[in-house]
C-alpha cells in the first residue's frame, strides 16, 4: 500500500502467531527418556492448558522489535507467515510486529530504541546517513520497488504520458519523480497534488496517477476502469523496497539475531507466495479494515511482479542485496542533486547478513 495513503489506526498485532503453542515439545527438547513422574506432571499440565515453563521459554527466545512501513497488508506477508507458521521460534526468536501508519514515524522510534528493527527504503536510509544518523540497511524483502504510474486504457507507453497531468504526492519529489523528469522526459508543470485517492484520476481522463502496483490499480478495476500500469521497476528505476534497517549500535551486539530473523522472514515469504492462509489470518486481526479482495489482489501482483523472487532473489535468495543495484541508486540520488556525492553511502548498507542466507523462492 502507498505509504501516503491515510487509513484509520489499528491495534497492534500481538508478538506470537495462531499455532505457536507448542511450548510442551519445546521444554522437552533434548530429554531423550523422560522419567515417569516428569512425563505424568506434564500430562497434567497440559490437562489444564499450563505450561509451567514459560519463563523457561522466554528465557530461550530473544526478542525482537520490527516495525513496519504501514498498516498490515499482503505487501507484510512474509514477516506475519514467519509469526503465523512459528517459524521466528524456530530460529530462537519472540518477534513482535509493530504496524506503521501516517501517524508513525518508524525511523524515530528506530533511533530512540523502542523498536530493534524497521521497514524502509533504500533512498529513506540513505537520505538518513547524510544528515548524520546511525543507520543501515541489512536486507529487502522486496527486490523491486513496487511504485507505479497508473495511467487510462489508451495509454500505452510511458513516454505517452508527457504533457499529461500527473498525480503526485510531496514526498514522490524526492524519490521517482525526479527520475521520472531525467529518465522519461516528464515535466513539473505536469504535477498535480495526490489527494490520497483515485478519484480525481478517474474523473480526469487524460490524467494518470501515482501509486502502489498492489493497492491503487486494484481500486481503479473496483471503479469498472482496466487501467495500463507502469511498474516504475521494470523500466530502471532502481530502489529496493520493504527494506529492515537497524542502527549501528543494535547491528554491532545483535548479527545472529539479525541473521536469524532475516533467514526465518525469508523463509516467511517462500512459504506465504505458497500458501498464504496462516499470514492473512493474521493481518486481517490486526487490520480489520483490510479486504478479502485487496489482500488477494496484493498477493497476486507480487507474484506477477516477481516483487519478492524476481532479480538476484532468483539465485541469490529471496531478501538478497547487491552492490551493483545500492550502486545504481546511489548513483541515481546523486545525479538527481538528492543526495550530497560527499555522502558515505556505503555505510548505508551492509551485506554481511544477506550474505549468510540464502532461502531460494
Amino acid at each position: 500500500m502507498n505509504q501516503s495513503l491515510t487509513r484509520p489506526e489499528s491495534p497492534a498485532l500481538p508478538s506470537e502467531g495462531k499455532g505457536s503453542s507448542t511450548r510442551t515439545a519445546a521444554m522437552t527438547a533434548g530429554l531423550s527418556r523422560p522419567s515417569a513422574w516428569v512425563a505424568r506432571l506434564l500430562a497434567v499440565l497440559a490437562a489444564l492448558g499450563l505450561s509451567g515453563l514459560t519463563g523457561v521459554e522466554a528465557q530461550a527466545l530473544t526478542k525482537v522489535v520490527f516495525g513496519t512501513n504501514w498498516f498490515a497488508q499482503a505487501e507484510h506477508g512474509g514477516f506475519y507467515q514467519a509469526l503465523a507458521e512459528g517459524i521466528y521460534r524456530k530460529a530462537g526468536l519472540e518477534v513482535e510486529v509493530r504496524m506503521g501508519g501516517p501517524q508513525v514515524n518508524g525511523m524515530q522510534l528506530l533511533l530512540a530504541g523502542q523498536i530493534d528493527l524497521f521497514m524502509g527504503y533504500d533512498i529513506q536510509t540513505l537520505q538518513a546517513r547524510e544528515q548524520g544518523l546511525p543507520v543501515v540497511t541489512i536486507a529487502a524483502s522486496f527486490q523491486k520497488d513496487p511504485a507505479v504510474i497508473i495511467a487510462h486504457p489508451d495509454i500505452a507507453r510511458i513516454d505517452d504520458l508527457r504533457g499529461h497531468p500527473v498525480y503526485i504526492s510531496a514526498a514522490s519529489n524526492t524519490t521517482f519523480w525526479p527520475w521520472l523528469r531525467s529518465v522519461h522526459g516528464f515535466t513539473d508543470d505536469q504535477k498535480r497534488p495526490y489527494a490520497f485517492s483515485v478519484q480525481p484520476f478517474l474523473v480526469d481522463k487524460r490524467s494518470a496517477t501515482q501509486g502502489y502496483a498492489t493497492s491503487e490499480p486494484w481500486s481503479v478495476e473496483k471503479a469498472g476502469v482496466k487501467p495500463t500500469v507502469f511498474l516504475l521497476a521494470d523500466l530502471g528505476y532502481p530502489p529496493y523496497a520493504q527494506t529492515v534497517i537497524a542502527t549501528d549500535a543494535w547491528l554491532a551486539k545483535n548479527a545472529d539475531v539479525a541473521r536469524r530473523f532475516v533467514q526465518a522472514s525469508a523463509e516467511g515469504y517462500r512459504s506465504y507466495l505458497a500458501n498464504p492462509a496462516p499470514a492473512n489470518e493474521l493481518i486481517r486481526k490486526a487490520n480489520p479494515q483490510m479486504e478479502e479482495g485487496l489482500l488477494q489482489f496484493g498477493l497476486a501482483r507480487m507474484r506477477d511482479y516477481g516483487l519478492v523472487s524476481g532479480g538476484d532473489a532468483k539465485r541469490r535468495g529471496i531478501m538478497t542485496m547487491t552492490d551493483a543495484r545500492w550502486k545504481q541508486t546511489i548513483d541515481f540520488q546523486i545525479g538527481a542533486g538528492l543526495l550530497k556525492a560527499s555522502t558515505d553511502a556505503r555505510r548505508a548498507y551492509t551485506l554481511d547478513i544477506v550474505n549468510q542466507v540464502k532461502v531460494l523462492p
